[in-house]
């Protein structure tokens, strides 16, 4: 099991990458679906993590709704690792130091 360490901040656990998941939310976007309705329900790549980051962010006060709300603010990362141009490892570690960023607990 692989974690994201975010230097003092919670440890997430680094799923491997959703290759299925990837490949619809692409074929999402190539039909035209804009990024707000492709990417806010429940094909949501935020979705699918918060299903695993969920019971350490939840508790540090963030909800679903704001860990997609930041997921939806990465949508050039997003679209980069869609497209291959970003590897997964990358894409998710820096969407997880984003939302760490951004609990309650950060600021502190």
């Amino acid at each position: 099991m692989t974690f994201v360490d975010l230097g003092g901040g919670p440890r997430l656990e680094l799923p491997g990458e959703p290759v299925e998941l990837r490949a619809g939310l692409r074929a999402a976007v190539l039909e035209g679906r804009d990024w707000h309705e492709g990417f806010s329900h429940d094909i949501c790549i935020g979705v699918w993590l918060w299903s695993w980051w969920q019971p350490t962010l939840e508790p540090a006060g963030c909800s679903r709704e704001q860990f997609v709300d930041v997921v939806i603010g990465c949508r050039h990362e997003l679209w980069r690792w869609l497209h291959g141009e970003l590897p997964w490892e990358q894409f998710v570690t820096g969407l997880a130091g984003r939302v760490v960023g951004r609990l309650p607990v950060a600021a502190d």
